[in-house]
């Protein structure tokens, strides 16, 4: 009587009929990449959510939600560090520009000025006696480079803010006083305390003359004076008036110095 080898219990045939190997009821390996395996999970997730698979256009319209929503927190959040550095810059500018104490408008003592220049002045310089409600921004003589003329000049500002010129030109020729006047033409004559002056009235012209817009003059011992600005009557005349006394002495000046006499001819 022969004998068998006892079977092996993990031998069979080779083919689709060989049983498979390993411990029955363990889980199969997962197949794909890492971020397959993340987006499978949170497939399982959305499921359980659901309490069905999720549909192929349910993940995409899922997907451009979440996409939508990180584009308008990137946005808010790049619209409030823009208003952060905006607020950050105008402090820096604010604190870091130096700023002065000074008022814009310098306010001169054009009086004082005026008794200083004099003494290198033969011609009596105008020093308008104002209230005090009236200031200016500058007394200086200057000298037109183009008609070679010298001139006292004072910015006044009226209590009203307007402004008046006041200058004065020593032995002025026509080019100076028509630049001075912008070559504008007169349109009238008016006398305050007993002094004729000519008017330019130009506040109704379309030309832009600047602060030229109402001009008064009149000559006296050599001098030419003119009153120009954006003022009102009133405040002209007020100039005018103070000027009074130094135009009628600096005629009393000029009639008072004697005359060169004439060489005879040989």
């Amino acid at each position: 009587m022969s004998t068998n080898p006892p079977s092996d219990p993990n031998a069979g045939t080779s083919g689709a009929d060989s049983p498979r190997t390993g411990t029955p009821g363990a889980p199969r390996p997962r197949s794909g990449t890492p971020a397959d395996q993340r987006d499978e999970r949170r497939r399982q997730r959305v499921v359980a959510e659901l309490g069905r698979p999720e549909t192929p256009e349910e993940t995409a319209a899922r997907k451009a939600e979440d996409s939508r929503k990180y584009r308008m927190r990137k946005t808010v959040n790049n619209l409030v560090f823009s208003l952060l550095v905006t607020v950050a810059v105008v402090v820096v500018i604010v604190f870091a520009v130096p700023r002065s104490d000074k008022p814009l408008h310098p306010d001169i003592d054009y009086s004082q000025v005026a008794q200083t220049t004099q003494q290198s002045q033969t011609q009596i310089l105008a020093d308008p006696e104002l209230p005090d409600t009236w200031s200016a921004n500058y007394a200086e003589i200057r000298t037109s480079k183009a008609a070679g003329v010298a001139s006292w000049n004072i910015g006044l500002i009226a209590p009203g803010n307007d402004f008046i010129g006041l200058t004065q030109g020593f032995d002025a020729n026509p080019t100076w006083v028509g630049q001075q006047l912008e070559q504008s033409t007169a349109t009238g004559v008016t006398t305050i305390d007993g002094i004729e002056w000519t008017v330019y009235d130009n506040r109704g012209s379309s030309d832009d003359l600047g602060n030229l817009e109402y001009a008064l003059t009149t000559e006296a011992g050599g001098s030419t004076y003119i009153i120009f600005g954006t003022g009102t009557d009133a405040e002209f005349e007020r100039v005018a008036s103070g000027i009074t006394s130094d135009i009628q002495a600096n005629a009393a000046r000029a009639s008072a110095t004697p005359t060169p006499a004439a060489t005879p001819a040989s």
